[in-house]
Parts: structure tokens; C-alpha cells; sequence
């Protein structure tokens, strides 16, 4: 009989036998030596769509998943991960993501200026286009500001990208940018089927640009005119609001078409460059930026800080950029461009 409690003693005690086949814990990971080179395409609900293979003949789109040994690191649109498992990209195949790879860029975000929580939109991109429509709806240049900021930050080249051209006139607001020197293209509705979207991918051969802008815009509309093969759904603009809703879901990485004339094989032809489409949004926060960043997409009033006092917001009364602007070292322009896009940190979009 067996017994329990105070009384039992060592032949009361029941021994689990050990379970045939188990294995010891490792912390020793294996080193996926085989593991392919892929870009990431789209992030679906935990699911990756990766491009393994790029440029040969043998390319191909395989669905994969993030390995557990990344734990809670995360991987976005651009990233160039190495993949195992199934590559053959058959339907109902899954490969797996076990590293990703260091990145040169990053574009992040926050839902709102009071949101500690940074969102990585896009990684590895080199070019951001912000794309504004010149009317319906109205332009918002604090948006375009704080997007700007964000492009600074990242190391990325701005692209100032205008549509609906036909319905107002881009002056008045290139001129508000013309001291920062950002590239740009103005396109109208009616030629975007042609010599609309080829002005603007002229801007983008041979680069990966994330195109970027608020609801109602055009931005997909354009997307598609320059990504024909790969159409994605546009909506309408409120004739009285002037929004429109959201019609891009998730983050998308298109291959540009290669130009005309380019020889089969050729770095044009294999490597015409990327647009990445992006959901349309309302705000942009910026509590993730670093003010002292800002100033590297000024190399005209950089060296000017060096006599700046610790710490300096570079819109105070000791500012050394007045005096290295007063001696003719930039322009007043330049230094006011700057200043501009500084406190568009610190004030609300909607301010």
C-alpha cells in the first residue's frame, strides 16, 4: 500500500522513467550554412513573401516564416534575409527566415507625436518619394515637412513627387522648397498613362524608392502606371472632405519594367530598380527623431555648429549659424529651411 505525506518514505516514491528519444537543450544554433539570399516583397499576417534568386533565371517568390531563434526581431518590406527549407516557391510551401541581414537604411514612424513606439516602415530603400497632390485634396507642406524630416534621419534622398498638376499650378509650392534643393517631378492625370509615369521613372532607375503620402493623393494610381503588370486597387477622393480611404493595406516592393532598349542581361535590364508602395496615412509622428541629425542634409551650415554652444537647438540666440550665414558661408534661405523643418519636430501637424 502506498503511503503519502509524513509517512512516506523512499519506496512510496514513484520514478517517471525518462522518455526514449528525448535530447538535451542546446543554446548552440545551427549556422544555416545552405541558407539562400532573398529580398522581402510584402508582410502578410506572419507570412513573408521573399524574391530568392533575383536577377537569374531561376528567380522565384517564396512564402516564408520567421525562424524562433529570431525571437522578437523583426523583418519588414526591403530586408535581404537568408532562407531555409523549401525554396522551390510551389504553392502551399514554407521556408523559413533565419537571418536578417544588416541594414543601410531604415524608415520609421510613429502613429503620433505622444506614441513612444517607432514603426519601421521600409528597410534598405535609397530614395523616398513623397508624393502630394496639388489639389483634391488640398497640399499639406507640414506633412511634407515632417516626411522630410523623416528622410533626413534615415539617410535617404528625398523625391519630391506633384500630381494632379491640371488642377493647380506647382509653383507656389516649389518655390516654398527651393532652397532645400530637393529633386522633383510634376505630373497631370491625363498624360500619367505615358509621358507622366516615364518622367517619373526616369527619377528612379537602377534605385529602391518608397513612395510615401496621405490618403486620396494618387500615389497607387501612379504605382500602377509604373508598375503596369502589377495593378493595385486605387478608391475615390470625397468631393467634400477631400480624403480618401485607404486603399493599400500592407507594404509592397515592385520591380520597376526595364527601359526600352535595354539588352536581355544587362545591369538595366536586371536591375531597373524597385518602388515600394506604401499605406496611405493621416500623420506622421517624429518623437523617434534625433534634432541633431537633421542637420547632415545641410552640408552648407554643418561645419557652421562647430562653434555652436553644447547641446543647441540651432533656433536660439547663440546659435553659431547666424554669424556663418552673416559671413556668407550659405544662404539665409538654407539656415530658415532648416530652422523650419526643426520645429516641425516639435509642433503637431495639425498646428
Amino acid at each position: 500500500m502506498r503511503r503519502y505525506g509524513k509517512d512516506a518514505d523512499e519506496d512510496d516514491i514513484r520514478n517517471r522513467p525518462a522518455r526514449r528519444g528525448s535530447r538535451p537543450r542546446t543554446r548552440i544554433r545551427p549556422k544555416h550554412e545552405d541558407a539562400a539570399e532573398a529580398m522581402i516583397l510584402t508582410v502578410d499576417r506572419g507570412r513573408l513573401t521573399c524574391l530568392v534568386d533575383a536577377g537569374t533565371k531561376h528567380e522565384r517568390e517564396v512564402v516564408a516564416m520567421k525562424a524562433r531563434e529570431l525571437g522578437r526581431k523583426g523583418v519588414v518590406v526591403g530586408d535581404t534575409v537568408s532562407v531555409v527549407g523549401d525554396l522551390s516557391g510551389e504553392p502551399d510551401t514554407l521556408a523559413r527566415i533565419v537571418r536578417v541581414e544588416e541594414r543601410t537604411s531604415v524608415l520609421r514612424r510613429t502613429a503620433d507625436d505622444d506614441d513612444p513606439f517607432e514603426r519601421i516602415v521600409v528597410a534598405n530603400a535609397e530614395q523616398l518619394a513623397i508624393v502630394t497632390a496639388l489639389a483634391d485634396p488640398e497640399p499639406r507642406p507640414r506633412l511634407i515637412d515632417r516626411c522630410l524630416v523623416a528622410a533626413y534621419d534615415s539617410g535617404m534622398e528625398p523625391l519630391l513627387v506633384l500630381t494632379k498638376s491640371d488642377l493647380a499650378s506647382p509653383e507656389p509650392l516649389l518655390e516654398s522648397y527651393a532652397p532645400l534643393g530637393i529633386r522633383y517631378v510634376v505630373t497631370r492625370r491625363d498624360e500619367l498613362a505615358s509621358t507622366g509615369a516615364e518622367a517619373v521613372r526616369e527619377h528612379l532607375r537602377g534605385r529602391s524608392t518608397v513612395f510615401i503620402g496621405h490618403s486620396g493623393v494618387g500615389k497607387t494610381t501612379l504605382v500602377n502606371a509604373l508598375v503596369p503588370e502589377r495593378q493595385r486597387t486605387t478608391g475615390q477622393v470625397n468631393a467634400v472632405t477631400g480624403r480618401g480611404r485607404h486603399t493599400t493595406v500592407s507594404a509592397l516592393a515592385l520591380r520597376l519594367p526595364p527601359p526600352p532598349g535595354a539588352k536581355p542581361g544587362s545591369k538595366k535590364a536586371l536591375d531597373p530598380g524597385w518602388v515600394i508602395d506604401t499605406p496611405g496615412f493621416r500623420s506622421f509622428g517624429l518623437s523617434h527623431i534625433d534634432p541633431s541629425r537633421v542637420i547632415h542634409a545641410f552640408p552648407d551650415l554643418e561645419p557652421g555648429t562647430v562653434e555652436c554652444p553644447r547641446a543647441c537647438s540651432h533656433d536660439e540666440p547663440d546659435c553659431a549659424l547666424d554669424a556663418w550665414v552673416a559671413d556668407g558661408h550659405a544662404e539665409p534661405a538654407r539656415l530658415y529651411s532648416l530652422r523650419r523643418l526643426l520645429a516641425t519636430r516639435e509642433t503637431r501637424e495639425g498646428d
